[in-house]
């Protein structure tokens, strides 16, 4: 029970973050964060986990770390990871390192590097029977090979220039800056082992497949077709009106000839996954908001081949859900997808030709990273609920029912180990006064009852378009019940898992239909015996933090508020994020649609603000500008309010580094301390 009670313990538990599936279905590559060498940093390393019951091995170790594993044809294991060559002075080693492309042989032996673009590989992906791979990897503008883009970054870093030229609206994105140079797509195929028979000995620089792309492929996913011979890729296209849609893309690699597969006004298309026989794509179909209504979004099915006259499919009419993920199954007939339930994110799967939709999953859990397996008789999956960790599980598929679970899923050995939460959570609902349902979670302390009841904390997630579902390591409510705390968490109008309407309900107007929703489940819960009323308080992040904003000019019911990386002035902010045009969607521009702006900026009702408030911000928090929280804290403390101001100078959105974690968590709990349960302040030692 201490990982909840002490912070350094907690922030030192593994967290398996990803899994990938071996080609013969026998083990899975599980990406697990845990601290680095020195207690300063996280850093990942590679693990084999086996699909039975055996004991889950460490694959890679390095104080540099490895991530994105993915498998070759072969068996062999790609990862990307700074550590340097064996050989000293090997280039890319030293401080400013940038990740290359490593190879785990499948027969056992030790890694060794394949390729080393100078700006480092982002993302790594292979094919299923060929031996080839493609990665995406940074280079200058008008650099041809690795040499020329090497030459370039040294001659920037010799005349100690760092600006960048914009020509496009992507400048940055969440907490790094785009450009000067561009991602590009390059396809190889690795190297012969020493004494391999068959395969050429070394093997050429991988070919540049995108040379030109501009900003087109930042932040965009892609995949290879079984054979390796053609990619498919989201492409950012500029739009007519402004901002960007997504198309993706087809890549001949041998002859780097592109085509649009799809595409179209409004539309963003990503997440391509090409289906095992290669005829195929499925991939993400997401609607623009307008100013009226939220887009909506959907599964489509398209045939690869060029030429083919098909329309995509939607796989998802009618189906009232908004798809996350999606992976094929072997037989290349059905698809795994994972979407938000009213309260869970299960794992559904819908047959081609048919449309028949099933849910695969019925626990009270949320799944990700989903690992068909290639005979077909199970799914694995990254398995975890608001009261457990992500863990690595099988679900085994039954053999005359082959798309519906056949039991509960099987949670295989993991690197992270078991946890046991200090309280217990229930699901709580109530009507909003429109009548529509709102529930969420509700985390109760040991011995929270009616004669002890619990002092209570109201989070309101981020997103907005999104849910309290799954397991959080950066708002972790446990962290809250060790203390004597209960923890509501609610799903307010804009919360995904209950429709497309129940988003509707706060498009555009983020102050009106979240806030009423959040205070009504919030009466329900403050009415409980085992809660105490009177000692309550609001905590949020992102959205929340704007929610946190705009509680606290609306009621002054709460005994404290904390605001993380929380909106303060709806025109500021929205013409200072990383992604402008998304905003000015749904709002329309402050300039020539101030409406919006007037009725629900929080900063418009900063008279009103009477409860004491904590504003937490990083300043590398591009999606919501740290001038957000410079502006509420200067407005505060003008008024004579009582505010504190948790400034992190090299975090952004979110509080990733141990020591920082720790910190974050401490003064909240001594904010909480003072205002909630009385206490004396008690400044954290390291501030």
């Amino acid at each position: 029970m201490s990982w909840f009670t002490n912070l350094g313990e907690f922030v030192a538990i593994p967290r398996v973050t990803s899994l990938c599936l071996s080609p013969d279905g026998t083990w899975l590559a599980a990406a697990v964060q845990t601290l680095g060498p020195e207690p300063k940093k996280f850093g990942t390393s590679v693990w084999r986990i086996g699909t039975g019951q055996d004991q889950p091995v460490r694959l890679t170790r390095s104080g540099e770390g490895e991530s994105a594993p993915a498998f070759l044809a072969d068996g062999s294991l790609l990862f990307a990871s700074k550590r340097p060559e064996p050989e000293p002075g090997t280039p890319g080693e030293g401080d400013d390192a940038k990740p290359g492309l490593w190879l785990l042989p499948a027969t056992g032996g030790e890694a060794r590097r394949i390729a080393a673009p100078p700006g480092g590989v982002l993302s790594v992906t292979a094919a299923r029977s060929m031996r080839r791979y493609l990665i995406a990897a940074p280079a200058f503008p008008g650099a041809s090979g690795f040499e020329q883009d090497a030459a370039r970054r040294k001659a920037r870093a010799d005349a100690g220039v760092s600006a960048i030229l914009h020509e496009a609206e992507f400048t940055r994105y969440w907490d790094h800056d785009l450009g000067p140079d561009c991602v590009r797509l390059l396809a190889g195929e690795p190297a012969a082992e020493p004494g391999e028979a068959g395969r050429p000995a070394s093997a050429a620089e991988p070919a540049d497949l995108t040379p030109e792309p501009g900003r087109a492929l930042d932040e965009q996913a892609f995949c290879l077709a079984p054979d390796g011979s053609v990619a498919v890729t989201g492409w950012w296209v500029p739009e007519k009106a402004g901002g960007y849609r997504s198309e993706l893309a087809v890549i001949d690699t041998a002859t780097s000839q592109r085509r649009v597969l799809l595409g179209a006004s409004g539309v963003d298309y990503s997440d391509p996954a090409i289906s095992p026989d290669g005829r195929s794509v499925v991939a993400i179909c997401s609607e623009h908001d307008s100013y009226l209504r939220p887009g909506d979004v959907t599964l489509v099915c398209v045939a690869l081949e060029a030429g083919a006259k098909t329309r995509p499919a939607d796989l998802l009419n009618g189906f009232d859900r908004r798809p996350l993920t999606a992976a094929w199954a072997a037989d290349s007939q059905t698809i795994f997808f994972t979407a938000d339930e009213n309260g869970r994110c299960p794992v559904f799967s819908i047959r081609i030709g048919t449309g028949e939709i099933t849910r695969i999953t019925a626990d009270d859990a949320a799944y990700e990273s989903l690992c068909p397996a290639p005979d077909g008789r199970a799914l694995f999956a990254l398995r975890s609920s608001v009261a457990e960790p992500p863990v690595p599980v099988r679900i085994d598929l039954a053999a005359d029912a082959p798309w519906q679970a056949a039991g509960r899923p099987v949670a295989l050995p993991s690197p992270a180990g078991a946890l046991e939460v200090p309280g217990r959570v229930e699901d709580v609902s109530a009507p909003a006064d429109d009548g529509v349902p709102i529930r969420g979670w509700l985390v109760l302390p040991d011995g929270a009852s009616e004669a002890s009841p619990a002092p209570l904390l109201l989070w309101v997630h981020g997103g907005p378009v999104m849910s309290w579902n799954a397991w959080s390591w950066r708002w972790n409510p446990w962290l809250m019940a060790a203390r004597g705390y209960a923890v509501l968490l609610p799903d307010p109008a804009l919360s995904t898992g209950y429709g497309q309407d129940f988003i509707a309900r706060g498009h555009g107007t983020w102050g009106e239909r979240p806030y009423s929703d959040v205070m009504a489940i919030t009466d329900a819960v403050v009415a409980r015996a085992d809660i105490d009323g009177g000692r309550t308080a609001m905590l949020g992040g992102s959205f929340g933090g704007y929610m946190a904003n705009w509680i606290a000019g609306h009621t002054d019911r709460f005994c404290a508020i904390v605001s993380h990386a929380g909106v303060w002035a709806l025109d500021q902010m929205f013409s200072t994020t990383d992604l402008p045009s998304f905003w000015w969607r749904m709002f329309g521009r402050p300039d020539t649609q101030p409406a919006r702006y007037v009725a629900w900026s929080p900063h418009r009702f900063l008279a009103e603000i009477s409860t004491p408030m904590l504003i937490i911000h990083g300043d590398r928090d591009y999606r919501v500008p740290v001038g957000e929280a410079l502006r509420l804290y200067a407005e505060l403390s003008g008024s004579g309010m009582p505010a504190r101001f948790l400034y992190f100078p090299d975090e952004n959105h979110w509080i990733l580094k141990p020591g920082d974690i720790k910190v974050w968590y401490e003064t909240i709990l001594a904010f909480l301390a003072e205002h909630v349960l009385g206490e004396d302040w008690r400044r954290p030692e390291l501030l």
